[in-house]
């Protein structure tokens, strides 16, 4: 079980959910355009971090949280129930985290439900790791992308389909995986 790892803390938008659980790949990098992200998220898509599932600590209200299983391939003779879970608060819609039993090590939480993250990034890593001006954000299935959606400002690479990393080797390649161990 990891013990190390930056400790963030989240919450729904209503206050009604609250949560914390450790992190060896917290940096928010990656920008989700794929239909489901748009959908649940915003037009904008969801920046999904990445946790360690056994340190998920619900603090406050636990009878908040549903789930929401998306469907793949809708209207289409291919169309099936994803097996990742978004949770949700029931009360303000605020997507919290999505899991999938098919890594039940990991738990992605959604960046904008993380209240800490500047200041788990600054503890973490320091401030010569990690300048979010310096910061290349990668956004993935550029092809599910609407038109009228716009990609952020700043330095980026665009992928039609996922990018060549892993979260995890993401954060490994680029010196900002969070483990005292290395």
């Amino acid at each position: 079980m990891p013990t190390d790892g930056a400790l963030l803390k989240g919450s729904c938008h209503c206050g009604a959910v609250k949560f914390s659980l450790k992190s060896s790949t917290p940096v928010p990098y990656q920008l989700c355009l794929c239909s489901i992200c748009r959908k649940v998220a915003g037009p904008g898509g969801s920046i999904n971090l990445g946790g360690h599932s056994e340190t998920l600590k619900i603090e406050q209200g636990k009878e908040h949280i549903s789930v929401y299983k998306a469907v793949l391939d809708r209207d289409t003779p291919q169309q099936r129930i994803a097996a990742s879970e978004r949770n949700f608060c029931s009360k303000c819609s605020t997507m919290l985290w999505l899991y999938d039993e098919s890594w039940p090590e990991l738990i992605h939480p959604f960046a904008p439900a993380i209240d800490n993250l500047d200041a788990a990034l600054a503890e973490a890593l320091g401030p010569e790791k990690y300048d979010p001006e310096k910061l290349v954000l990668v956004c993935i299935k550029n092809d599910s992308k609407p038109a009228y959606v716009r990609l952020p400002e700043g330095p980026k690479e665009t992928y039609d389909g996922y990018g060549t990393h892993s979260l995890e080797d993401w954060h490994k390649k680029n010196k900002v995986y969070v483990d005292k161990s290395m």
